[in-house]
């Protein structure tokens, strides 16, 4: 289905070693770009004493909104490959920070690319993943007497009533998955004075 997707089901670890550097990866799921900021300002921060703090992360059930950054590492040596660990494990709404203590030996290029790889996928490897879906979000508005209706509509274990406002005049606000939000529009559009906000 389309709004099918896979993520992990809560934050996870991994480390990796080479030549006396490590690599601590750090994999957590989010829902937004500004919560993968969040989360990078957060571990900069946490571990401001590292040489490195390099991520990546995707977005959306079609995978479309995707970000990484090597943090001083060479061009394409570490958020790439970190990028590439949630492209080859087929997840979004996900980002993964990785964390370098230098060991003092220059690791180069082709070294630096499979750390990366190696410290995202053990932290992925450690990680629940999850299968979820895409949500919509219905406004309507209702009058009283067609309360029933209404309720009949949206009895199902698919929707989420978000808010209601019950007066002579009712208003609710439904989270439904997206690939249901049609069907579910078609059978409050027969609902006698609902409107759509």
């Amino acid at each position: 289905m389309a709004d099918t997707f896979h993520t992990i089901a809560a934050p996870s670890e991994g480390i990796y070693r080479e030549k006396m550097s490590r690599f601590l990866a750090f994999a957590v799921p989010i829902a937004s770009v500004e919560e993968a900021k969040a989360t990078v300002k957060r571990f900069q921060n946490e571990y401001h004493d590292a040489r490195h703090v390099c991520w990546a992360y995707m977005l959306g059930s079609d995978r479309a909104t995707f970000m990484s950054n090597d943090n001083g590492e060479p061009s394409g040596t570490a958020g790439r490959p970190i990028l590439g660990q949630i492209n080859s494990f087929g997840l979004t709404n996900v980002i993964i920070v990785v964390v370098r203590y230098f060991g003092g030996i220059k690791l180069g290029t082709s070294g630096l690319i499979v750390a990366y790889k190696e410290a995202a996928a053990e932290a992925l490897r450690a990680a629940s993943i999850i299968e979820c879906h895409e949500q919509s979000v219905i406004d309507f508005s209702f009058p009283y007497v067609s309360m029933n209706s209404v309720m009949r509509a949206v009895k199902s274990p698919d929707i989420k009533i978000l808010e209601q406002e019950f007066d002579n005049s009712c208003r609710m606000r439904v989270s439904i998955r997206s690939d249901y939000a049609a069907a579910l529009k078609a059978r409050l559009a027969d609902v006698d004075g609902l409107t759509f906000a």
